[in-house]
């Protein structure tokens, strides 16, 4: 059965509704940021091939008079010579796209045969001229110890409030490899217009966008609602998605949001969760998510998407995904589940509460799969009365990122706020009989929940009943 926010559903009500009736509201606009497309280059989106230790693909906008999609990219070198040996790649023509901003031309371009573990430099032509040369690193061919930051919900106060929390990351943990999206980059409904949205999610991170690889989920947002010939209402993959990112196309057949890149030892796995509860894919992406995790090599699996297996603020928890993926997860040995959705923090090791899971630690028992649920933009939901004694940490009302590292049979987890405290954090060793966790021994801030109408910073309590 189709569930749908009543917000969405009154939306495509009143997107139905004849001229004579109803007059609709104007949509917000974002405050004296137009987002008009330029003869320069932007929105530049860098992500990585299913092997990106050969290959890496970036997306980008331009104005309508730069039609061909051309870029430049050579082997760094440390004097101003880049376009010396720099060789010319293309893409298709770019696609158009009108919009509240006006018309513009989305591009992307593949780079395929890169040598592993080297440093290479790219620019990108518009109409007036070519973009700064831009630099990424390739994934080594091995094993590797990397960085990378997992970002939940950006989704809203995109510029205002997200901004700072990705800045912050980025500016206080240097060596970043990867960034992990568990969906909802934008809200898409009636928040602000959608381009301009688009336009903040771009100008949140600026070039780190170009130079770190991105791994995108989508969430619910990531769709808009339509109405079906025969009135029934539906959803479809919103058209920003696919043009600001090109992603491997190693996913279920004839569904492009899903994919896995395999990452210096770790595999991660991309799901669609709207599309598997709403649109009918459950069956598939559970089939490739088993086929997926069977025939990794990887020492370690990542699985990342949007509705979680466990909620932090739902009252209940997301009963589709957690019948079809959490037996996969168990049977597979997943080590991490990366989500997004509702709005709060969780970190959950045991689904019979963080006291049997303390004590199963402290006795020695191997680590299943550990659940983590995250937000960064500034919608905040509360607290269900699960998530009081069930998961190890959680949060409301608090805009947060996570720092990963990988080296061999450790991988360690950090969760920070805004303001760059430690929050959470634990660290996963891999053993010859599975996993065993221990919580850092760094300090962390106290934990941030709102009491009554009071929020954890003094204020008023954001976060809304959910």
């Amino acid at each position: 059965m189709l569930r749908f926010p009543r917000r969405a559903v009154i939306t495509v009500l009143l997107a139905t509704v004849p001229a004579t009736g109803f007059a609709q509201q104007p949509v917000p606009r974002s405050a004296g940021t137009p987002y008009v497309a330029r003869n320069l280059p932007d929105r530049i989106m860098l992500t990585p091939a299913a092997d990106p230790s050969r290959g890496m693909a970036v997306a980008y906008r331009t104005d309508v008079a730069q039609s061909p999609s051309e870029a430049q990219i050579a082997i760094s070198v440390d004097g101003p010579t880049l376009e010396e040996k720099a060789k010319t790649v293309t893409g298709p023509a770019g696609t158009a796209k009108d919009s509240a901003n006006g018309p513009a031309l989305y591009h992307q371009i593949r780079f395929d045969n890169l040598t592993p573990d080297t440093v290479y430099a790219y620019r990108l032509k518009g109409s007036a001229g070519w973009s700064e040369w831009l630099q990424f690193r390739t994934a080594s061919a091995e094993a590797k110890p990397f960085r990378f930051l997992y970002l939940g919900d950006i989704q809203n106060g995109i510029l205002t409030y997200a901004s700072r929390v990705i800045r912050q990351a980025f500016h206080a943990n240097g060596g970043i490899e990867l960034v992990a999206h568990a969906g909802d980059l934008a809200a898409q409904r009636d928040d602000l217009d959608h381009d301009d949205e688009w336009g903040e999610f771009n100008q949140t991170a600026g070039y780190n966008w170009s130079i770190v690889p991105q791994l995108p989920a989508t969430g619910n947002h990531e769709y808009v609602d339509v109405t079906l010939p025969n009135g029934t209402e539906s959803r479809k993959l919103g058209p920003y998605f696919p043009l600001q990112f090109a992603l491997p196309a190693n996913g279920v057949p004839g569904l492009k949001t899903t994919y896995y890149v395999d990452y210096q030892g770790v595999r991660f796995i991309i799901l669609d969760g709207t599309s598997a509860i709403d649109l009918g894919t459950m069956a598939q992406q559970t089939k490739w998510l088993d086929d997926t995790l069977a025939s990794s090599k990887a020492k370690w699996n990542v699985v990342l998407f949007h509705q979680p297996v466990f909620t932090c603020a739902r009252p209940q928890d997301t009963a589709e995904v957690k019948a079809a993926w959490k037996p996969v997860f168990d049977k597979r040995k997943v080590d991490l589940v990366l989500q997004g959705h509702d709005h709060c923090y969780s970190r959950l090791t045991s689904e019979a509460g963080r006291e049997a899971s303390a004590q199963a630690r402290a006795n020695g028992a191997i680590q299943g799969p550990v659940y983590l649920v995250s937000v960064t933009g500034s919608k905040m939901y509360g607290l269900n009365d699960r998530a009081r004694t069930q998961p190890d940490k959680t949060a409301e009302a608090t805009e947060l990122y996570q720092v990963v590292d990988v080296d061999g049979d450790r991988l360690k987890f950090r969760t920070f706020t805004a303001s760059g405290k430690l929050y959470d954090g634990f660290d996963l060793e891999k053993r010859a009989d599975g996993n065993h966790l221990s919580d850092t021994s760094e300090p962390t801030i106290a934990m941030r929940t709102c009491a009554g109408t009071i929020g954890p910073d003094g204020g008023k309590c954001v976060a809304r009943g959910k």
